[in-house]
Parts: C-alpha cells; sequence; structure tokens
C-alpha cells in the first residue's frame, strides 16, 4: 500500500504512524511514497528570506495549500493509495473525488510559546511577564498573529518558516524572543522540553484541525483500503474535525482566516467554540455552541451562524 506524504520529519512521523497503524490491523507492507510539493519548492532553503511567511489577506491563497496540491494530485493519479496530512493544513473543499477517511487521536491542540534554549521559564504567566511590552513574536499565521495581538499589542511579528528545527535555530540564533508553534508537532518530534508554555485557549483558539492527523483516501478506493483505514480512525478526533472543518466551510472554506475553532467531545455531549479577529487584533468576535455527537456538522454550522450574526463576516471581508 502506497502511502503519499511531505519528506519533513513531521510529515514522515504521521505517515510512519499510519502505516504503523494499517499494519497493526493486518493489513499489508506500507511504502512511503515522499512527494515534493510547490509549498517546498517556494519556502527554500533554511536560510532564505522570510518573505513567503508574510501574512496574507484574509481570503488569499495561503501557502499552506500548496503542501497538499501535489500528493491530492498523486492521489487522484493513482500513483498513492492514501495521503496523510497534518489536519490543518487542507483547505474547507476538498477536491472532487477525494475524501477523509480516517483521523487519527488528537495530539494537544494547543498553540506552543517557546522561548530560547538558554531559557528555563515555564508556564503562561511566567513568559508573558519575561517578554515585557514590546517582544518579537516569531510565527507566519495570521490567526495566532491576530489573536495574540490583543494580549501584546505592541509586539512585533517576525515571520519565521521552515520546519521545526529550522525554526528552533532561528529562535535560538535571535530572530525573534518567543516562537509560536502547535504544541502537537513539537511533541510528536519528542521536543517537549522545549515548550515553554501552552497558550491557554482563551487566549489563542487553535487552528481548525489542529493536532490531527488525517488519512485522506479516493472516493472510488478499493474496499479493503477503505476498509483499513476505517479502522484505525479515532471517533472523537474525527467528530471533533467534522465540526470544525463545518465551520470553516459555512465562513466560506478560506485558507487564510483569522479563524481559531475548537471542538470538544464528553460522552455524547460536544461543545464547540470559535473566534474571529480583525488583523490588528482590535477586533475579536466570539462564539460557542453545545452539541451532540452526531450532530457534528450541525453544531459547527450552527457556531458559525452564530458568529455571523455577531460580524464576522465584516471581518473575514
Amino acid at each position: 500500500m502506497k502511502i503519499g506524504t511531505r519528506g519533513s520529519a513531521l510529515a514522515l512521523w504521521q505517515a510512519r504512524t499510519v502505516a504503523r497503524l494499517i499494519q497493526g490491523c493486518g493489513g499489508p507492507e506500507c511504502e512511503m511514497v515522499v512527494i515534493r510539493t510547490s509549498g517546498d519548492e517556494r519556502s527554500g532553503p533554511p536560510d532564505a528570506p522570510d518573505t513567503l511567511g508574510t501574512p496574507a489577506a484574509p481570503g488569499t491563497l495561503n501557502i499552506k495549500t500548496l503542501f497538499v496540491k501535489e500528493i491530492e494530485e498523486a492521489l487522484l493519479e493513482r500513483r498513492i493509495d492514501l495521503a496523510v496530512h497534518s489536519s490543518k493544513d487542507l483547505p474547507g473543499v476538498l477536491p472532487d473525488g477525494l475524501e477523509l477517511a480516517a483521523a487519527l487521536e488528537r495530539e494537544d491542540p494547543s498553540d506552543a510559546l517557546l522561548l530560547p534554549l538558554t531559557s528555563n521559564i515555564r508556564g503562561f504567566a511566567g513568559v508573558k511577564q519575561a517578554l515585557g511590552g514590546h517582544p518579537r513574536i516569531g510565527t507566519s499565521s495570521v490567526r495566532r498573529e491576530a489573536q495574540l495581538r490583543a494580549v501584546f499589542p505592541d509586539a512585533t511579528f517576525v515571520a519565521i518558516r521552515g520546519n521545526v528545527d529550522t525554526r528552533l535555530r532561528k529562535l535560538d540564533s535571535g530572530d525573534c524572543d518567543v516562537l509560536v508553534l502547535a504544541a502537537a508537532g513539537v511533541k510528536r518530534l519528542e521536543l517537549d522540553a522545549r515548550i515553554s508554555a501552552l497558550l491557554p485557549v482563551e487566549v489563542c483558539v487553535p487552528a481548525p484541525g489542529q493536532g490531527t492527523v488525517a488519512v485522506e483516501i479516493r472516493r472510488d478506493a478499493a474496499v479493503t483500503v477503505r476498509d483499513l483505514v476505517t479502522r484505525i480512525s479515532d471517533a472523537d478526533a474525527a467528530t471533533a474535525l467534522v465540526a470544525e472543518r463545518a465551520v470553516v466551510l459555512a465562513l466560506g472554506g478560506g485558507c487564510q482566516m483569522p479563524l481559531g475553532v475548537l471542538a470538544t467531545l464528553d460522552g455524547q455531549q460536544l461543545d464547540i467554540r470559535g473566534v474571529v479577529t480583525s488583523l490588528d487584533g482590535r477586533i475579536v468576535v466570539r462564539a460557542s455552541v453545545r452539541g451532540n455527537r452526531g450532530g457534528a456538522a450541525a453544531a459547527g454550522e450552527k457556531l458559525a451562524a452564530h458568529l455571523l450574526a455577531k460580524g464576522a463576516g465584516d471581518v473575514l471581508k
């Protein structure tokens, strides 16, 4: 079985995890097919200028979309049997003929603050105090920047890109005072010790799908492929992903929206919260909805309606 993936350490970790789970269900040997994407090509060498990290206006093309394009093309052209992605990198609308068939158990969806290697400060309050009023915050995410501007209104935001190791080197060499990354990726690479603090969800709501590995297949995939992929899916992660992606789709499916969404489950109960923030951090629109496991998509659509009713549409224009 051929698994399509990018070639970064994190992407390979994700793909190998999928392979291990498939084989654990009695599936065949899996071959990793590393695909270099447009995003990889445009990112250039690690020390290239960070122009690509500059946030784009809402509704414009996000570089993340380019990290899945060629992999999805390979899937449609039957060069691979399935594709493995970080869910947060997926566009709101998938190409015709493709579908998400599985979501692995979710890792911590939080955003994390990482200080230089020389720092031993831990905890959000301590990090915030240490940074002072004019920190240089390393992130290329519109969502993170917009939400963090409400907490650090006088901060300078520095576009930091590349894989996790590259970003950490840039942090340690002084390119920024603090780096913001998805906690899930840091933990999966066993770099937990570098996390200085997790951002409370009240401060920064994660990206839709953050922390969840998704498996994409063709709609006409062989029954054996579909069966194996379905068997490795985690019910809670898959349900939360349906709810969160429903919000994205209802708000227009833009890839570069300053939108945070997080769904959590407790038995049959589903709680989902969302935030849309203006790029300068001055306008913050929040809403939350309680639903049930069987109505995940409906809960996401309801949350989007609440956000729009509170003025999110004007922010997203």
